[in-house]
């Protein structure tokens, strides 16, 4: 018995999709290290004013209830104008918050914001007050340095000096916890965001 057989029909891509194929991998691989270059220094600047402006406040408090009751109304102020300003560089970079290195640098900065916050909850309804501070420098510290991986290297720099802020705390006596504050969110934000708007255009 004789087998016939038929054309074998050819399962290469045309050049056309190989040559898009090529062009997406290598706009994949760009996006995942490139830098997200859009932090926003003015940005920065402003949320170290008010917090300035929330440390002098929350100083005259006569409650520890007071004091974090301002510090909670400036955490919402600051994540306003940082997500307002954020999205307005961004929009001038042409840059996605979506894709790419923008959602990189979110969804690493992202979880410390988180578990600070539960932390900062927790530790308020226990009645232990004291370690706030430090709690508050050490996760924010944490959070830019793994969010300023995908960003400009001045942030993780940022990131570290709010960490030596927190682990100065540690050894420093409850009253001087809004002096370091204001030094930390407040001049901290404005030294490294004038420095921002100065080499990154705004």
């Amino acid at each position: 018995m004789r087998i016939e057989y038929g054309p074998v029909q050819s399962r290469k891509e045309s050049p056309q999709n190989q040559a898009s194929e090529h062009l997406r991998y290598i706009r994949d691989v760009m996006e995942r290290s490139a830098s997200f270059t859009a932090v926003p220094g003015w940005g920065m600047v402003t949320v170290g004013v008010t917090a300035l402006l929330a440390s002098w406040i929350a100083s005259l408090q006569s409650t520890p209830d007071g004091t974090l009751l301002i510090w909670f109304i400036e955490a919402v102020v600051a994540v306003t104008i940082a997500i307002w300003t954020l999205r307005r560089k961004a929009r001038k970079c042409g840059v996605s918050l979506t894709s790419g290195p923008g959602r990189k640098y979110i969804l690493t900065l992202a979880p410390s914001m988180v578990a600070g916050l539960l932390f900062t909850v927790a530790l308020w309804q226990a009645g232990n007050q004291d370690l706030l501070a430090t709690l508050w420098l050490l996760f924010y510290g944490a959070g830019t340095i793994t969010g300023g991986t995908s960003s400009v290297r001045v942030i993780p720099v940022l990131g570290i000096c709010f960490m030596m802020m927190g682990i100065l705390s540690l050894f420093l006596p409850p009253a001087w916890m809004h002096l370091l504050l204001a030094l930390s969110f407040g001049g901290l934000h404005i030294g490294f965001g004038l420095y921002i708007a100065r080499k990154y255009g705004g």
